[in-house]
């Protein structure tokens, strides 16, 4: 059985084929969708973020110039000037929203899928779903980013400014990102880790 979110109904779980809809019967929302071919996506997208991830973290975001000199710095070197600086709650905050947890949840998200994809499936993987679910609402990536443009916008009328390779490799991080919320198919997921842990 399954519920609807908007109108509480409880329904029979409907069988769907690759990129069906399930609809509710009393209120027309939709209950849930099976995605096309969402473990091998998601695969391909949680990989080429962590094929990212190295870039967007050691290579320099910005370099700014000015009067002769210039200077330009990674997210490492951000984390590590605040550490040096004694601010050292904004050094933790900035290394688990914008490394720790972003890596951590694309890791979680290609161990998943590579199980399912494989059929090894084992108890071990439910910590893993719920896990994905908790750190789903504590990637900040955006909030960063966000912060950069600004200080881009504001910086350019002061200095000479240069996009470093680790700015470019921070957005399609952030890209991969938000592609894995898209392409993994939660449902999906909890029926195969259903089937399997009956059997």
């Amino acid at each position: 059985m399954i519920a609807c979110h908007q109108c509480d109904s409880l329904l029979p779980m409907p069988y769907l084929l690759e990129g069906q809809n399930a609809l509710c019967g009393c209120c027309g929302a939709m209950l849930f969708s099976k995605k096309r071919d969402a473990i091998n996506r998601t695969l391909a997208v949680a990989i080429a973020g962590l094929l990212f991830f190295l870039p967007a973290a050691l290579l320099p975001i910005i370099g700014i110039g000015a009067a002769g000199l210039y200077n330009d710095a990674s997210l490492v070197d951000c984390i590590t000037l605040l550490i040096d600086s004694r601010n050292y709650v904004l050094a933790f905050a900035i290394f688990m929203f914008t490394i720790a947890i972003p890596v951590v949840r694309l890791i979680t998200a290609l161990y998943i899928s590579w199980c399912i994809k494989f059929q090894k499936i084992k108890p071990s993987l439910l910590v893993f779903f719920r896990s994905y679910h908790v750190l789903d609402t504590w990637t900040m990536l955006h909030v960063f980013l966000l912060g950069v443009v600004v200080s881009m916008y504001k910086l350019s009328s002061l200095a000479d400014m240069t996009i470093d390779g680790g700015l470019i490799s921070l957005i399609f991080l952030l890209l991969c990102s938000t592609l894995v919320s898209v392409t993994i198919d939660q449902h999906n997921i909890w029926h195969e880790l259903e089937k399997s842990l009956e059997q």
